[in-house]
C-alpha cells in the first residue's frame, strides 16, 4: 500500500516538474511573465492524484489513464507555443550552441564544480542552447516520461503484468514513430508555412492520445472467460478498437501529412520516402485486418 502511494505521488510529481520546465522555457523565450498562468493546467492533475489516492488507493484505470491524459493537457500547450515561436524566428535562432556540444558540457561541469561566487564567471550553458534542441529535448523527455510513468503508476487489478509489459513495448515503438514524425517533418518545411505547421502539430497532438488509451493489449475481462462465445466476441471487439486506433490516430494521419509534404512542398528525400512507404503498408495491413475481424464477428 505504501509503495503504491509513493509510486503514484512520484509519478505525478515528475509530470508536474517536466511541465513546469516547459512553462519556464516559454516564459524565457517569450519574455512575458503572463505565461506563468499556464501552470493553472496542473490543477486538474493534482485533483486527479488526490481522488485516485483516496478512492482507488493509487491504482490506475484499466482502459484509460486520467493522469497521463491530464499530463498531456498540461505540457502540450507549452510545446505548441515553443514550436510556433521557433518557426517564426528561425533566422535569429540559428546563432546558438548545440545542446550536445562539448563546450557546453564542460562549462556545465565547471559550473557545478565551483561555488556560486566563482560560477558567475562561467557562462550558463543552457542560456545559449539552440531553440530547436530545447524543443527536441522536451519532446524526448515527454515521451520517455510517458513510458516510465505508465510503468511506475500502480496498475489496475484487471491489468496483468504480461499485459502491462506488452503495453510498454507498444509505447516504446509508438514514441519512436511520433518523435521521428515531429522532428523530421517540421524540419522538412523550409519556407514559412503556418497552416502546415499547425496541421503537423495538430496531428502530433492527436497521435499523443494513444498513450492515455489502453486498447492495444487489453482483451476480455476475467468474468467473460467462463463463456467461450462471449470471450471470443469480446476479443474480436477489442481487436477492432485497437486496429481502428492504430489506423486513425497514428499511421493514417502520418501518411497524409508526409504525402502532403512530398507533393505540395516538393520535398523528397530517402528517409521521407521510407517512412511514407512504412505508413502506407501499415495502413493497408490495418485495413485488411479490420476487414478480417469484421467478417469473423459477423460469421
Amino acid at each position: 500500500m505504501f509503495f503504491k502511494f509513493v509510486c503514484a505521488v512520484v509519478t505525478r510529481a515528475l509530470f508536474i516538474l517536466i511541465s513546469l520546465i516547459g512553462v519556464w522555457r516559454v516564459v524565457w523565450v517569450k519574455d512575458n511573465g503572463l505565461y506563468w498562468f499556464l501552470t493553472i493546467l496542473y490543477l486538474p492533475l493534482v485533483v486527479e492524484m488526490i481522488l485516485t489516492l483516496r478512492r482507488r488507493r493509487g491504482n490506475d484505470y484499466k482502459w484509460f489513464s486520467p493522469a497521463i491524459f491530464l499530463f498531456l493537457i498540461s505540457i502540450i500547450p507549452s510545446l505548441w507555443i515553443l514550436e510556433l515561436h521557433h518557426q517564426e524566428n528561425k533566422a535569429t535562432d540559428s546563432r546558438c550552441d548545440k545542446l550536445d556540444s562539448s563546450e557546453n558540457f564542460k562549462s556545465l561541469l565547471r559550473l557545478w564544480g565551483n561555488s556560486s561566487a566563482d560560477s558567475k564567471k562561467y557562462k550558463l550553458p543552457l542560456s545559449s542552447v539552440c531553440a530547436n534542441d530545447w524543443i527536441l529535448a522536451l519532446h524526448q523527455i515527454l515521451l520517455i516520461l510517458l513510458i516510465l510513468g505508465k510503468w511506475l503508476m500502480p496498475a489496475a487489478g484487471e491489468l496483468s503484468r504480461d499485459q502491462l509489459s506488452q503495453l510498454l513495448l507498444i509505447f516504446v515503438g509508438t514514441a519512436a514513430d511520433i518523435l521521428e514524425f515531429t522532428s523530421e517533418t517540421l524540419s522538412d518545411i523550409k519556407d514559412s508555412s503556418p497552416p502546415m505547421v499547425y496541421i503537423i502539430l495538430a496531428v502530433w497532438t492527436w497521435s499523443m492520445l494513444q498513450f492515455p488509451l489502453h486498447l492495444s493489449v487489453l482483451a476480455a475481462s476475467s468474468e467473460d472467460l467462463s463463456e467461450p462465445a462471449q470471450s471470443r466476441i469480446s476479443h474480436i471487439r477489442t481487436d477492432i478498437w485497437s486496429t481502428v486506433e492504430a489506423l486513425f490516430i497514428q499511421d493514417g494521419p502520418f501518411l497524409v501529412v508526409r504525402l502532403t509534404v512530398m507533393i505540395y512542398f516538393n520535398v523528397v528525400h530517402q528517409m521521407l520516402i521510407f517512412f511514407a512507404i512504412k505508413n502506407f503498408l501499415v495502413v493497408i495491413l490495418n485495413i485488411y485486418r479490420l476487414s478480417v475481424l469484421i467478417c469473423d464477428k459477423s460469421s
